[in-house]
């Protein structure tokens, strides 16, 4: 419900170390983008780095014929990191994007090994090594790089000649070098000896096609078993799982020989591979991320056995994902990607006899008061009525209110969801009333359309649902995700809804449960005079999360786990 900066896009960060044969693990500290329109304090737009944080160590001899590099120039402005270079007349670069940054390869000039820490969100090293006539840069990121994705390259002419490279990083940045003619973009580096101390020698970067993310696909689902194409090598064994580490998200990969056959089981906070055609010696790894606790690798009868542990409990199609990815040019081995995240929700889409509710009978609602009384007050003593039970959807903010802004907008999903909601009640016989259908307000007072909003929570409706998707300032993002539902003491009954409501949702999304709340005296739910929850379906702030409300899967299960809960309700005979 709270606004945060937009995040970064998952798919090369999620697709980077499956694809990188044999790399490096990834193992920096989460990529934050930073909120728009703040700077990063000490690194003023286009200003020089002191010359003290530059670390330079003893100069090797400027080659006579390569004019010596200048020192960058950084600055973060709207969470995006920029890198200027000043190039002599002649020189030009090779950009090699990999899984832990971006490698130069800038020919016709010199520089003496250089080393720079701590650059901020999006850079992490700038390290320079010096050979004959060339110099090699690493510039390190805290999440992979694509062909194209997550880095940007310029340059432009200069008066007298050479010319400024401007490179800039960010979850949000699109372009590699495509913009610089004659720039080359390589897959994997050079065939010369990698500079010493360069921390990313063997990264091969993401090819132009990247594998969808596990279970984004409308038709994908976890690859839980199945057989790597080939024929079975004897002797074959497995390595140590390679791991990555991205925001809210580690993936581990398996290098699977050819011929092999696995089956994946989830189980509590195991997830168990069963590898049979190649054997293992025993390994293991602790306090590997916050997502992955442990792995461990023994040897069995037909083969190995990969177990992962996991802080929360996995479910059949949820808290994982895996996915079968074909080898790398010059490798034989295919690779089985597993992420693990407590934010991965089930994102198969649901069978067509799930879409649709049972029908709800007519509630027994007792006769309004005379005119003369209050408008929701029932008449003592007064008979009950079989009528068409009636429920308020609110679908939160919209118009003028977009409410929380990450990798979705509020009002957007709300209104997706309220009206999914609103047809299924609709084809079970409920009376459904909308607090708005389209993109728009009560009021453009924020105060005057929430007292609107809770005036709708009263009879002769029988119950008050509020719609939302959540969020975390930037600086806590990453514990935020999952769905909880809200309620007040403004009727005895509220909590009820709310737990059929916390319980349908989650059982039918897999989500990770927050459970129900009622700490807060949220304005509609206390100025409701029927039953009434809100319910939080999400983190738009969080990077998984997120990913989860950009489905469409997604967001059709959570309208059937509202409506579900609705009429556990509404049977349950509790509206008054």
């Amino acid at each position: 419900m709270r606004v945060t900066s937009s995040l970064l896009s998952l798919h090369a960060a999620l697709a980077a170390l499956a694809l990188a044969g044999g790399a490096a693990a990834q193992t920096k500290s989460p990529f934050v983008p930073g909120t728009p329109g703040t700077q990063r304090p000490g690194l003023a737009p286009s200003s020089a780095l002191p010359a003290q944080a530059l670390g330079t160590t003893a100069a090797t001899p400027a080659l006579p014929t390569a004019a010596a590099l200048g020192a960058p120039r950084v600055s973060v402005w709207n969470g995006v990191t920029r890198v200027n270079l000043d190039l002599p007349a002649g020189a030009n670069a090779t950009f090699t994007p990999t899984s832990a940054g971006l490698r130069l390869d800038v020919r016709g000039v010199s520089a003496a090994p250089t080393v720079i820490e701590n650059l901020g969100a999006n850079l992490t090293t700038y390290r320079v090594s010096a050979a004959a006539g060339s110099v090699t840069i690493i510039v390190g990121t805290p999440y992979p790089l694509g062909l194209d994705d997550g880095w940007r390259a310029a340059s432009t002419p200069v008066t007298g000649g050479g010319s400024l490279l401007t490179l800039e990083f960010g979850g949000s940045v699109r372009g590699g070098a495509v913009g610089i003619v004659g720039a080359e973009v390589r897959t994997t580096p050079p065939a010369a000896a990698i500079p010493p101390g360069d921390a990313h020698s063997g990264q091969v970067v993401t090819p132009p096609t990247l594998p969808p993310l596990p279970g984004a696909s409308p038709t994908s689902a976890n690859t839980t078993s199945g057989r790597v194409p080939g024929t079975p090598q004897a002797g074959a064994q497995l390595t140590a799982p390679r791991v990555g580490k991205n925001p809210g998200l580690t993936r581990a990969v398996l290098d699977l020989p050819p011929g092999v056959s696995f089956r994946v089981t989830p189980s509590g906070t195991a997830l168990r591979v069963d590898v049979t055609g190649a054997g293992a010696a025993t390994m293991s790894a602790q306090n590997v991320s916050p997502e992955l606790g442990a792995w461990r690798v023994d040897p069995s009868g037909s083969g190995a056995v990969v177990t992962f542990i996991t802080p929360t409990p996995l479910a059949a199609r949820s808290g994982w994902r895996s996915l079968l990815l074909p080898p790398v040019a010059g490798s034989d081995r295919s690779r089985l990607a597993l992420d693990f995240s407590p934010a991965l929700a089930d994102l198969t889409p649901l069978p067509a006899a799930e879409r649709t509710l049972a029908f709800i009978p007519p509630v027994q609602n007792l006769t309004l008061a005379s005119a003369g009384g209050a408008s929701d007050a029932f008449a003592p003593g007064a008979p009950a009525v079989s009528t068409p039970a009636r429920v308020v959807i609110d679908a939160g903010h919209g118009g003028v209110d977009p409410g929380a802004i990450g990798t979705v907008t509020e009002k957007a999903v709300t209104l997706d969801v309220a009206l999914r909601v609103r047809d299924l009640l609709r084809g079970a016989g409920v009376d459904v009333v909308m607090t708005r259908d389209r993109d728009t307000q009560i009021s453009t007072n924020k105060n005057a359309d929430l007292a609107a909003r809770a005036a709708l929570a009263s009879a002769p409706a029988n119950l008050f649902v509020s719609i939302h998707v959540n969020s975390m300032d930037r600086s806590t993002m990453l514990r935020g995700y999952g769905v909880e539902t809200w309620w007040y003491p403004n009727n005895p009954n509220s909590s009820t809804l709310a737990r059929n409501l916390q319980n349908r949702v989650v059982g039918v999304t897999g989500a990770y449960s927050r459970g129900t709340k009622n700490s807060q005296p949220l304005y509609v739910l206390r100025y409701a005079r029927v039953p009434a929850a809100l319910v939080e379906i999400g983190y738009a702030s969080h990077p998984v999360d997120g990913l989860n409300l950009q489905s469409d899967a997604y967001l059709e299960r959570v309208a059937v786990g509202i409506a579900q809960g609705i009429r556990d309700t509404l049977l349950q005979g509790i509206t008054k």
